[in-house]
């Protein structure tokens, strides 16, 4: 794995993880009033949002360009942003991303605050759809550093 950088994107920057998300034809957003966190090879190379709820925080927009991918950049991005997040961190996805985010310690056992439960229903009209958490202090198996 290359040594890249993994660090929260300031907030007047967050044009430059949308332009990363058109350039690789992904329909991801950067959030405003959220905290973005980017790895960088130079440019930007993967990025993420988390965006504060009741009890916690959202993850969305997790995505890797392509040339990353295989290499646990999402899984390390995702665990330097989320180590300092308070409360429980969830997140929505396509079960078929079920097992990328249990070996990091994401549950499918996990109350979802209102506005989140809701905008899953919404999602599952048009798409598989999972819940799944993290809680605060919680570390996955291959996080024993």
């Amino acid at each position: 794995m290359p040594e890249l950088s993994i660090e929260p994107l300031p907030a007047p920057l967050w044009p430059l993880l949308n332009k990363f998300y058109r350039r690789h034809d992904s329909s991801m957003k950067a959030l405003k009033g959220g905290r973005l966190w980017v790895a960088r090879d130079g440019d930007i190379v993967a990025g993420l949002c988390l965006t504060p709820v009741v009890g916690g925080q959202w993850l969305t927009g997790v995505f890797v360009a392509p040339d990353y991918r295989g290499q646990g950049l999402a899984a390390r991005l995702i665990r330097e942003a989320v180590a300092s997040a308070e409360g429980t961190v969830w997140l929505l996805c396509h079960p078929d991303l079920e097992r990328l985010y249990q070996r990091m310690g994401f549950t499918q056992d996990t109350r979802l605050p209102q506005s989140l439960s809701e905008r899953l229903v919404r999602y599952k009209r048009n798409k598989p759809m999972i819940a799944m958490g993290l809680e605060s202090g919680v570390r996955s198996p291959s996080d024993s550093r």
